[in-house]
C-alpha cells in the first residue's frame, strides 16, 4: 500500500500600510501555481491602514487579511503574517515588500533551496552595485551592514537587508522578532545562533514607484540597524558581548596599574600619576562588575533558550491545522 506525499502548501505574506495604490501591482504579478506546491495562498497584513488597503486587497482576490487595529510597524506586521501563515498550515513563507520592489518572477528560485532540504531560511540577494535608485552612501551601508550581521551571526549573507525571504515552516516556527522597527537584522543573527540554514539566492528588483517609508533618513535607519543588532546580539551572545569588555576594561586597568607602580618606583616613592591609579581602580573594578553581570547573564540566557524551545514545541502544537 503506497502513501500519498504530503501536500505542500506555500503562503505569501504582504504586510502593508496604506497600500492602496500600490497593492493592485504588487498582487497582480504573484504566482498562483508553481512547480512542487500544492497550493499557493495570499496572505496580506493591514498594519493600522486608513485608505481602504483592506479592501482594496480582498478586491484583488487575496486569499486571507489580518488586520491590526493601529499601525505598529513592519515588524509586528511581519509577526503577525507569519503566526497566520503557520496556523493555515504553511509548509514555506514567503515574505515579500507591497510596493512591488522584488521581482515575484524569483519566488521559485526563493524556495527552490528550501524544497530541496538545504536550507531553512532563504534571502533574496539583489544586485546592490547594479541598482540606480540606490545612492552611492545606501549601497556603501548596504555592503556594511551585511559585513556586521555576516560577522555576527557567523552566516554568509550578501544581502542582510533585504525583505525578499522565504522561510520553511521549522524556521517559522522557531523565529521570535523583539524589534519594534524591523525583523531583517534580528533575525539573521536569531537564525545564526539557532543553528538554523541560511542561504542566499540572486533575485532582482523592479523600478521603485514612491521612497522608502522604512527609510526616513540615513542616520536615523543606521543608529536603529545598530540598536537592533546590538540588541540581538547581546540577547542571543551575552557571554561574549559583556565579557570582552570587561576582559578590555581589567587589562587596561592592569597597565594602568603597572605604570602608576613603574613611575612610583623610579620617583623614589614621591607622590605623582595619581590620575592612573585611579583610573586603574575604576577600570578593574568596572571589568570585575561586568564580568559577573555576564556570567548571570549567560545563566538567563541558558534559561531563554530553554523556554524557547518550550515555545516552538507549543507553537507546534497550537499552530499545526488540524
Amino acid at each position: 500500500m503506497s502513501l500519498e506525499p504530503p501536500m505542500t502548501r506555500l503562503v505569501i505574506q504582504i504586510p502593508c500600510f496604506n497600500e492602496a495604490t500600490q497593492l493592485p501591482a504588487t498582487i497582480a504579478a504573484l504566482p498562483r501555481t508553481l512547480d512542487g506546491i500544492d497550493r499557493v495562498s495570499w496572505l496580506v497584513v493591514d498594519d493600522g491602514s486608513d485608505d481602504g488597503t483592506a479592501d482594496v486587497a480582498r478586491a484583488c482576490g487575496v486569499d486571507d487579511v489580518v488586520r491590526l487595529t493601529r499601525h505598529q510597524g513592519l515588524a509586528q506586521a511581519f509577526t503577525a503574517g507569519l503566526e497566520a501563515a503557520l496556523k493555515a498550515g504553511a509548509d514555506i513563507v514567503v515574505h515579500t515588500d507591497a510596493d512591488n520592489q522584488y521581482a515575484a518572477a524569483d519566488i521559485p528560485a526563493l524556495i527552490a533551496p528550501i524544497r530541496d532540504g538545504r536550507a531553512d531560511i532563504v534571502v533574496g540577494a539583489r544586485p546592490i552595485a547594479d541598482i540606480a535608485h540606490f545612492s552611492t552612501s545606501k549601497k556603501i551601508l548596504q555592503r556594511l551592514g551585511s559585513r556586521v550581521v555576516r560577522l555576527l551571526s557567523g552566516l554568509d549573507v550578501a544581502d542582510a537587508t533585504s525583505g525578499f525571504r522565504a522561510y520553511s515552516r521549522e524556521a517559522a516556527l522557531r523565529l521570535s522578532v523583539f524589534d519594534g522597527y524591523t525583523y531583517t537584522l534580528e533575525t539573521l543573527i536569531q537564525a545564526g545562533q539557532q543553528g538554523l540554514a541560511v542561504v542566499s539566492v540572486p533575485v532582482h528588483v523592479n523600478a521603485p514607484t514612491r521612497e522608502s517609508r522604512l527609510i526616513s533618513s540615513t542616520g536615523s535607519y543606521v543608529r536603529r540597524s545598530v540598536l537592533a543588532m546590538a540588541r540581538a546580539f547581546i540577547v542571543y551572545r551575552p557571554l561574549r558581548s559583556i565579557a570582552i569588555p570587561a576582559v578590555i576594561a581589567i587589562a587596561a586597568g592592569v597597565l594602568l596599574g603597572v605604570r602608576f607602580v613603574w613611575y612610583y618606583w623610579r620617583s623614589g616613592g614621591e607622590a605623582g600619576h595619581v590620575q592612573s591609579l585611579i583610573l586603574a581602580s575604576i577600570l578593574i573594578v568596572g571589568g570585575l562588575l561586568a564580568g559577573a553581570a555576564a556570567v548571570l547573564a549567560d545563566l538567563v540566557g541558558i534559561n531563554r533558550r530553554l523556554l524557547e524551545q518550550l515555545r516552538t514545541e507549543q507553537r507546534r502544537r497550537d499552530w499545526t491545522p488540524r
